[in-house]
């Protein structure tokens, strides 16, 4: 098992560093969480070309590119949430600066398309996968439990889980790292040398207004690249907005990905509160974890 650098958890009155590698935004969008951060004791840094704007990104290559190396690099930063995520964030993976992420570890924060970035770091340190600026400002708004559960995690409080049965549910119990994300970012990733290492790990999902044959479509993908004959386990968390063509496809996303976890007699554990809906508990990339699956009693431990 390759043990990752686990960065410092954070105190009060520690910097953190808000950027946006992809999808522009406007400041009312991220003054809800900055101003939440302040208020449990934490200074909030604001990159330069974070409210930047070129089409629908918030800046060129090279703004969000220096935005992201500026935050890593200076050690005041503890961590570094992405504002947003939307689209773009893998226009920087072969530009990315590995080493001075190595020598300058701090909590990589955020979702969906920062999953990219969740790749890429993961290879050196743990990084969290949680509600990021947008989050509050969503349509559907995530909640306070999981900016509550993100808090615990990033000061290094124990992360205990306890997840009620679901009909998919495929039982067993696994110790193993933690890895994954979105699953159309992940597939974006497939075959080169950013996708994370799927050998042995448990391997989180989720993903939001996709069409259900494009899940198919990837889930065949994973299939065929022997990534749940890899997996230890799994964890599936909302695939929400769906879509459907006219001739129904079938079968729902959860569904989907049940017949091959079934196929390949991989522990899964579906309807985890981790992605675009109202909850979304961060979880620890990276870090041994141990998933249980059983009828009453499904949990998963983040070791600390």
């Amino acid at each position: 098992m390759n043990l990752l650098i686990r960065p410092p958890y954070l105190k009060k009155g520690d910097a953190i560093a808000i950027v946006a590698p992809a999808r522009s935004i406007q400041e009312k969008d991220v003054s809800v969480f900055a101003d939440r951060l302040e208020s449990e004791g934490f200074q909030v840094v604001f990159g330069k070309y974070l409210f930047g704007e070129i089409n629908q990104m918030s800046g060129t290559l090279n703004e969000r590119l220096s935005d992201i190396h500026q935050m890593i690099e200076d050690p005041r930063i503890k961590a570094v949430f992405a504002a947003r995520g939307g689209y773009g964030t893998s226009h920087l993976l072969s530009n990315l600066d590995a080493e001075l992420f190595r020598k300058n570890p701090k909590w990589i924060v955020g979702f969906s398309d920062v999953t990219v970035l969740h790749a890429f770091a993961g290879k050196i340190m743990e990084t969290m996968h949680g509600i990021m600026p947008y989050s509050f400002v969503m349509e559907q708004p995530q909640d306070d439990q999981s900016f509550r559960h993100l808090l615990d995690a990033l000061t290094g409080q124990p992360l205990d889980y306890r997840i009620p049965d679901h009909p998919l549910n495929l039982h067993g119990k696994v110790n193993a790292q933690l890895t994954g994300g979105n699953l159309s970012v992940l597939y974006s990733m497939a075959g080169t040398d950013y996708e994370p290492d799927y050998e042995g790990k448990i391997l989180f999902l989720e993903d939001v207004d996709e069409y259900l044959y494009h899940i198919d479509r990837m889930v065949m993908n994973f299939e065929l690249r022997n990534v749940f004959e890899k997996a230890a386990g799994l964890i599936v968390g909302d695939f929400s907005d769906m879509h459907d063509n006219a001739h129904p496809f079938g079968h729902n996303a959860l569904e989907i990905i049940a017949e091959r976890a079934r196929k390949h007699n991989l522990p899964a554990m579906f309807g985890f509160p981790a992605g675009h809906k109202k909850s979304n508990f961060p979880l620890i990339f990276g870090r041994v974890s141990t998933l249980t699956i059983e009828r009453g009693n499904n949990s998963l431990v983040m070791y600390q």
